[in-house]
This record gives C-alpha cells, sequence and structure tokens, in this order.
C-alpha cells in the first residue's frame, strides 16, 4: 500500500465513521446553534453600546467564533478516537500495514479535519440566514481558516491521546483545555480594548488568530494584521502536524 493510499483510507474511514453517527451530527449542529442564539440575542440587546463600537452588529461579531469554536471543539476531541482505536484493536491492523505509520496519521488527521469544517460549514449557513449582514463573499475563505484551524487542533488531539490509555484521562485534559481557549480567543468580545496586562494571554492562544481570521473573512473587522494571524496559522499547524507524527511513531513503538 502507497503513501497516497493509506491516506484516503483513512481519511475515508473517519468520514464513514461519522457520517454513520446521526446523533453525532445533529448534535454539532445543534449545540453550538442554541450557544449562538442564547448567549448572542441575550447579549445584542445589551450591548448596543459596544456593536456602534467594533462597527457590526454583536451577533455579527459573535458569528466566527461560534464557527471557529465548532471547529476546534470538534477536532480536539477528535484525538480520542485514537484510544478508542487502540481499545479495540484497529491500531494494531494499521501497524502491521505495509504503509508509513506517519501517512496513516496524517490521514487520519485530515479526514477528521473535513469533518470539523463540515460541521462548521453547516452552523456557518445558519448564521447567515439569521444574520444576513455577515460577507457571502468571505464564506470559502472562512472555512479555510476553519480547517486550518481543525488541522492544528485535531493533531495536537491526536499527540496527546498517543501517549495515554484512559478515555477519561483525555476527556478530563480536554475540558481543561477547552473552554479557557475559546473564552481567551476574543469570541465572544473584542480584545482591542482589553487591559493591557491581559492582551498578552490572548495572544499566546492559537485560537485568537483562527477567530480574528475568520472574523475577518465573515465581517470585514479584525483585530491583528491578516498576514500575521494567517502566518501564525500555517506555522503552528505545521509544527502540530510533524509532532502528531512524531509523538504517534514513538508511542507505537513502546
Amino acid at each position: 500500500m502507497n503513501e497516497r493510499n493509506i491516506v484516503y483510507a483513512m481519511l475515508y474511514r473517519q468520514l464513514r465513521r461519522y457520517f454513520r453517527a446521526r446523533s453525532r451530527v445533529l448534535g454539532t449542529i445543534i449545540n453550538p446553534l442554541m450557544f449562538f442564539l442564547f448567549l448572542g440575542m441575550g447579549f445584542s440587546a445589551s450591548m448596543r453600546g459596544m456593536s456602534a463600537a467594533i462597527g457590526v452588529d454583536y451577533l455579527a461579531f459573535l458569528a466566527p467564533g461560534i464557527a471557529v469554536m465548532t471547529a476546534f471543539s470538534s477536532s480536539f476531541i477528535g484525538g480520542i478516537s485514537v484510544i478508542w482505536d487502540k481499545e479495540f484493536g484497529f491500531l494494531k491492523e494499521v501497524l502491521v500495514a505495509p504503509a508509513s505509520r506517519t501517512y496513516a496519521i496524517l490521514g487520519r488527521a485530515l479526514g477528521d479535519s473535513i469533518t470539523s469544517v463540515i460541521q462548521s460549514f453547516l452552523i456557518i449557513i445558519l448564521m447567515y440566514a439569521i444574520v444576513p449582514s455577515l460577507k457571502i463573499e468571505g464564506l470559502l475563505f472562512a472555512l479555510g481558516s476553519c480547517f486550518i484551524t481543525s488541522l492544528m487542533f485535531n493533531s495536537l488531539g491526536i499527540a496527546i491521546a498517543s501517549k495515554m490509555r484512559s478515555p477519561e484521562g483525555f476527556q478530563l485534559i480536554a475540558n481543561i483545555l477547552i473552554f479557557p481557549l475559546i473564552f481567551l480567543s476574543g469570541a465572544f468580545y473584542p480584545i482591542n480594548n482589553l487591559p493591557a496586562v491581559v492582551k498578552p494571554i490572548f495572544y499566546i492562544n492559537p485560537l485568537t488568530y483562527s477567530v480574528d481570521l475568520t472574523r475577518y473573512f465573515m465581517t470585514g473587522i479584525s483585530s491583528l494584521p491578516i498576514y500575521v494571524s494567517l502566518s501564525v496559522l500555517l506555522l503552528l499547524t505545521t509544527i502540530f502536524t510533524f509532532l502528531s507524527a512524531r509523538v504517534f511513531n514513538r508511542s507505537t513503538l513502546d
């Protein structure tokens, strides 16, 4: 089996697993949508002053954050499937296959990233229907930003899961990391007017650059130069993808 075939095989497997789990598909649409509606509409009425300051309605400001949150949380949690594959023996079949383990894990990461982007796409379409002021011409670029984010964090999730044996332990780590990263990303409020002492916390958060880039494509506003956000995302995605392959290869030799 050559490298291209193993990438396609693993990618196809992850996509098929996703679409066969209908409850998962439904859940990944309903939860972010309810978050967007309840949080957005609740805050929108009380944040009209902020809406005037940032240049867009608060719902439009929030929409890119919800799209990135969907891609991020689903892709990072996707790393847990590595642990399940260890438990049920599928991983052994991959390891004895006459193909590179690096390409196998790359195919897996790409498959999970595509499913995460599909989830983001469904949420974005619904949000475009609710908030017509969003820029339709930025849709494909926003999805591209979500894909880079998904690949980055899915690779990180795979790297962490490769060194673990307990799904519960991975879930605990995910819960500890997900919410701080989301709330410290500027997804829910602009970071320009934050006190200078806390801004460095936002700038060391990779999700900040994902949110800002996606927000630029969907609304035309941003807090950071676009080339900075894109460069940081591409660099970190490359690093995390390499890291996941390296850690996975080492863990299978233990």
